[in-house]
């Protein structure tokens, strides 16, 4: 039997996070799950925890939109495990009534780059060389405009998410360049297009395909062999194979100036 794992999934009320939570709580790992709705949140937690075998499940309610939320969160983990063996990456937005945040910052690139950078900065004396985090990118990438990072330029809806997966796709493959040899394993996942959940409803009108999909390959990501060697690379679940992302992600230059402008944020945010 595979020995559990200490296990944080960032939105797992519903969607991807919840259906990723389900399959990890099935094997007896011990699961944080993060969401912003505490009542979905703990609705979430009763039902993986009558699982048959459900392993520890603990929850953190934190609103992604603010940095102070995504301290205090990294700073209860800390408080409470000493080490963390995986962290997935999974909270994002696409359509939002309220597209800037308290700070006049995007709120697609506050939740979806930003926030998971800070958490996962904040995370790293609990992450191990065998630790892994797995970051949900998507088959939605677009060159990023530093000011729409930056809060400098308002997007509309699709830019902004598409601008935000590929930054977010390109601190990680940086930061896994950066750290190669100390760790933790770094990969961004595309878990799959227009799958079922209340993003694509909201934000395309459909029902989408099986979830399942996603919480498949985001599992295999943070716990297969097949991931072992893959540190800063990116899975296309469309293709079913580990692929190149935009090239921007490629050019070294462009995502040290991604890096840069995320620290700038994150240092103003601070003052």
């Amino acid at each position: 039997m595979t020995t559990p794992k200490t296990i944080l999934i960032t939105g797992a009320s519903d969607g991807i996070g919840l259906a990723t939570a389900h399959k990890l709580a099935a094997q007896g790992h011990c699961l944080l799950l993060h969401g912003r709705n505490a009542d979905k949140l703990g609705a979430a937690a009763k039902a993986l925890s009558a699982l048959p075998g459900a392993g520890p499940i603990s929850t953190y309610v934190a609103d992604w939109s603010t940095l102070g939320a995504v301290d205090q969160l990294s700073v209860a983990v800390a408080n409470q495990h000493s080490q963390l063996d995986v962290l997935i990456n999974n909270a994002g937005i696409l359509k939002t009534p309220n597209t800037r945040t308290a700070d006049g910052l995007d709120m697609r690139f506050m939740v979806n780059t930003i926030a998971p950078y800070r958490l996962t900065q904040r995370l790293l004396p609990l992450l191990s060389a065998s630790s892994r985090v797995v970051n949900l990118s998507s088959a939605a990438q677009a060159p990023v405009n530093l000011d729409a990072l930056a809060g400098r330029l308002a997007l509309d809806d699709m830019p902004a998410y598409a601008q935000s997966k590929l930054a977010l796709t390109m601190w990680s493959r940086h930061m896994a360049q950066q750290r190669k040899g100390v760790g933790p394993l770094v990969v961004a996942v595309n878990p799959g297009s227009l799958l079922a959940t209340r993003m694509v409803s909201e934000g395309f009108g459909i029902a989408g395909s099986d979830v399942g999909i996603g919480a498949d390959i985001v599992c295999r990501a943070a716990l297969s062999d097949e991931f072992a060697n893959a540190n800063g690379l990116y899975f296309d679940n469309d293709a079913k194979r580990f692929a190149n992302p935009h090239t921007d992600a490629l050019n070294e230059h462009k995502s040290s100036a991604v890096v840069h402008a995320l620290e700038t944020v994150l240092q103003q945010l601070a003052t």
